[in-house]
Order: C-alpha cells, then sequence, then structure tokens
C-alpha cells in the first residue's frame, strides 16, 4: 500500500502556486515569467510554461522549513521506489552515473564494469580517475543483440580485479532484457562490494507483478532509472537511488552529485518527475495493464505479418537473460529479406512511423507507460503495408562478431587516454595506437574500442563492415570512420 502523501506532489504543486499568484520577479530568468520573452517562443511554449519556469532557492519550494516541498519530493520518490535516497536528475541518468563514478570509482581507484555500459559510465570514469575492469555481456550474434552481464561473467571479473570497489551492470538492456540481479547482487557483496544497477531502461519495473523486479528489490545497491524514457516525465529528466544496505554512502554521493549538477536545475523536469512519480505510484499498475495487454496483442499480429517475428519470451533463460519487459517490441525482420534500416526508413518514408531502434536484423519500439492502443493497431498495418512491398527472396546476412574483439590490450585507463595529448589519424595508420576514443556500433551496442586500449587490424576490420550495412557507430569522432584519435606516446 501506497503511503497517505504518496497522492500529493508537493514540489510540483509548490511550483505552481508560485508560478499563477502573480509574485513580482526581480529574480532570474530573464524572460521574467514569459513577458519578456520572443513572441514566437511564448506562442509555442505557452504563458503556463514560462510561468513555472522558475529557478532554485525559492521561498516555499526549496526553501523554508525542513522538509520542503522539494525535499518531500525526493522523500516521497525514496519510498516509491524503496531507496534510503533519491535525487532529481535534470541531466538525465548521464549526470548520476558520473556522480557515481566519482563517489566509487575515484582517482586510480578498481572497478568492475559492463563494457557495454551507457557512454557516461565511460565519461564518468575520465573524470573520476577509475580503473575498470570490463566485463563483457552475453551476445546473440544470429541478431546482433547485447544480453545483459552474468554472476559468473561478474565473479571472474572480480577475481582478476581482487581490489574492485564497485560492479557496474545494465539492466535492462535497449532490447528490453533483464539480467540476473539478483545473482550479480550476490556476487558482488560475497566480493565485499555494492552492485550499481543502471536501470535507466526500467524506471517503471517493480510497478506491476508482470514486469521484472526492480533492482534495488533484488539487492542492488544503487540504481539509476530514466523516468522520461517510459514514465511520463519530461525529456532529460531522471532519478537516482541509493538502498539502505549501507555499502553505498549516500552523503558521498550527494557530495559528487553537487559537483556535476546544474546551479540552475530546470523547475519544470523536476516537476515533472515529482508527477510522474504520483502516477506510477497511484495509477501505474492499472495503466501498464492496458499498456502490456495492448503490447500482446500487437505482437500476436506482429508474428502474422510474413518476414516478421518477435524476438519475446523465447529468450528468457538465455545466458544474461532473466526476464523481458513487454513494453519493448523488438521485431526480427530478416525473414522478409530487407534490414532493419530499409524496415525502418520505409516505414519514416511512407507513413511517419518511427521506430526507437534499427539494426541489421531488427526494428525495436520502446512503449510508453500509457501507451495509446489505436497508435499500436496502426503501426501493424504500417508494418503489414510495408512488409508486403519491401519482401524479397531470402533473408539478410548476419552481422558476426568476433569473439575477440572485445578483449582489447588495454594499455592505459580511459582518464589519461581521454585526457592525454592525442592526434587525429587515417584509420589504416592507427593499427597498434592507443584509441583516445570510445567506438560501439549498434548493433549489437557493445563497445568495440575503449580509450585506453590498443587497436588492431581486426576491430578496424569489425567497424568497417559494420559502417557498410548501414550500422551507427556511436562515439566515433569521424562518423564515416576514416580517422580516428589515438593518443601521442
Amino acid at each position: 500500500m501506497a503511503s497517505p502523501d504518496q497522492p500529493t506532489a508537493p514540489y510540483l504543486d509548490a511550483v505552481v502556486a508560485y508560478g499563477f499568484r502573480g509574485s513580482t520577479r526581480f529574480h532570474v530568468p530573464g524572460h521574467k515569467a514569459g513577458n519578456a520573452a520572443d513572441l514566437g517562443v511564448r506562442t509555442a511554449f505557452g504563458w503556463q510554461t514560462h510561468r513555472l519556469d522558475i529557478p532554485q532557492d525559492i521561498h516555499g519550494v526549496d526553501l523554508g522549513p525542513s522538509p520542503t516541498p522539494y525535499e518531500r519530493a525526493e522523500q516521497l520518490a525514496a519510498e516509491a521506489y524503496g531507496a534510503a535516497r533519491s535525487w532529481f536528475l535534470t541531466n538525465g541518468a548521464t549526470q548520476g552515473n558520473h556522480a557515481l563514478c566519482l563517489a566509487l570509482a575515484p582517482l586510480n581507484a578498481p572497478v568492475v564494469v559492463q563494457r557495454n555500459a551507457h557512454a557516461s559510465v565511460v565519461d564518468g570514469l575520465v573524470l573520476s580517475g577509475g580503473l575498470p575492469t570490463w566485463v563483457a555481456p552475453e551476445y546473440e550474434p544470429v541478431l546482433g543483440m547485447a544480453h545483459g552481464v552474468t554472476p559468473d561473467a561478474v565473479r571472474a571479473a572480480l577475481e582478476a580485479t581482487p581490489d574492485a570497489r564497485a560492479v557496474f551492470i545494465v539492466s535492462p538492456t535497449y532490447y528490453g532484457m533483464a539480467a540476473d540481479v539478483a545473482g550479480c547482487a550476490e556476487v558482488a557483496h560475497a566480493a565485499g562490494v555494492p552492485l550499481v544497477v543502471d536501470q535507466s531502461w526500467g524506471p517503471h519495473l517493480g510497478f506491476h507483478e508482470e514486469l521484472p523486479a526492480g533492482a534495488l528489490e533484488l539487492g542492488a545497491d544503487a540504481m539509476l532509472t530514466s523516468v522520461h524514457k517510459i514514465a511520463g516525465s519530461l525529456t532529460q529528466s531522471a532519478l537516482l537511488h541509493v538502498s539502505d544496505s549501507g555499502r553505498v554512502d549516500p552523503e558521498a554521493v550527494a557530495r559528487t552529485l553537487r559537483l556535476v549538477r546544474s546551479t540552475s536545475p530546470s523547475s519544470l523536469l523536476m516537476a515533472s518527475l515529482d508527477g510522474a512519480r504520483r502516477q506510477l505510484v497511484l495509477h501505474g499498475e492499472a495503466l501498464l495493464s492496458g499498456t502490456i495487454a495492448a503490447s500482446r496483442r500487437t505482437c500476436a499480429a506482429i508474428d502474422e505479418i510474413p518476414g516478421c517475428r518477435v524476438v519475446g519470451d523465447e529468450q528468457i533463460g538465455r545466458p544474461g537473460v532473466a526476464g523481458r519487459d513487454p513494453l519493448r517490441i523488438v521485431i526480427d525482420v530478416r525473414g522478409t529479406g530487407a534490414t532493419g534500416y530499409e524496415m525502418a526508413a520505409a516505414l519514416r518514408s511512407n507513413f511517419d512511423t518511427q521506430v526507437e531502434l534499427a539494426t541489421q536484423a531488427t526494428i525495436v519500439l520502446v512503449l510508453g507507460i500509457d501507451e495509446p492502443p489505436r497508435e499500436l493497431e496502426r503501426f501493424i498495418h504500417d508494418l503489414t503495408w510495408i512488409a508486403k512491398r519491401m519482401e524479397r527472396p531470402g533473408e539478410t546476412e548476419e552481422v558476426t562478431l568476433a569473439t575477440g574483439t572485445f578483449e582489447n590490450e588495454v594499455v592505459v585507463a580511459p582518464r589519461e587516454a581521454f585526457l592525454g595529448v592525442s592526434e587525429v589519424v587515417a584509420v589504416d595508420d592507427a593499427v597498434g595506437r592507443v584509441s583516445a576514443e570510445a567506438i560501439a556500433g549498434y548493433p549489437p551496442g557493445i563497445p568495440v574500442l575503449l580509450p585506453g586500449e590498443r587497436i588492431t587490424d581486426d576491430v578496424i576490420a569489425y567497424l568497417r563492415s559494420l559502417k557498410a550495412v548501414g550500422a551507427r557507430l556511436h562515439g566515433a569522432s569521424d562518423p564515416a570512420f576514416e580517422t580516428i584519435h589515438v593518443l601521442v606516446q
């Protein structure tokens, strides 16, 4: 049962009260409740938005007797997620990853990190100076999908890193597959270190019995949730949670958060977090029930489309997959003879239907907490129409991956490689040099190169093969992959 205060949204209510009571504002922002805003901006965003765009340090909002409405809102978020303490983030989960790296992986501190962690974790290690031991996720080569890490892989990485300070993993993945978080937590705790889970893609997990449980419930010591991705807050808003296990010091995290946060956090983003938390607690189960049912109907209809197949619950039990989020619909389109890139482009150009992700073999849909069934019904029509016209003999070729690609020689720490003196060289001249950048291809989303790793012929050949089939090289300074930044040694 939710506490009696969960139906309230104290920060949202306080911002609204201040925004519309007619205060004379001799403080920032300079648009002065919209009065000084450009007419085009004011018309597009509306007066109400400008009136609610207020700075921090307003009495009755985040100043005054404790707990202030702002403090109470964070307390309610912690209660909702079963955390000892939670923080509103206005620079997305990226901000939380930076803060956690600074708190748990300080200068020269060894940590174990899932290799396909979000780019912000790599950036956080550049900022903190932590020394990662990379642990590879499980890989499904036919579809080019990266799954979660296994407890055995975490155990092996910890054995190779006896002084590790923490373990950082991702669950669920971009494809909605949940890792064995409980097993990873058990392994990490047996080694005496905390487990941090980037649950950015699962802010709704734990709020419905047909969804995987949330990471804190499964034993994680810290967790990130990008509320905006699924649960209805504004883009760039997220939450950081720390459990009551005592393995992660909330004050240490609060200290590093102050280092990476803006002194002008958006009241709009934070108010949307407060409202999204309230909706998730009060109505999340009902809304999710409708969306899960609509997702299942959609998946059944997609399976009837020639050449298309939903990648579903049959994945559960594979290495790195302990559960699946039905709010992610992964469609294998290889049977049409077209690539996922081609299918996504056709959907976009013919129906203005935008998918979250396209790969060589798949297209991926992300549903929201209250996905309109009509949109899904229309998508079934759109995909049927496209598949019928795109279908050609045969299937698309697999993008295969050599096993050793993810076991590059680590020469220097990410911080040293990224912040050291670098130069731009032709890709063919980079063999044997140390990478100063991180490059990951989608699919499978696992970094092929990370700052501080040795560049090899195999790495270059694989990245070129991805580029040739239309994959996106995330993080590459040169999207054409003709040049690369390398460390000057």
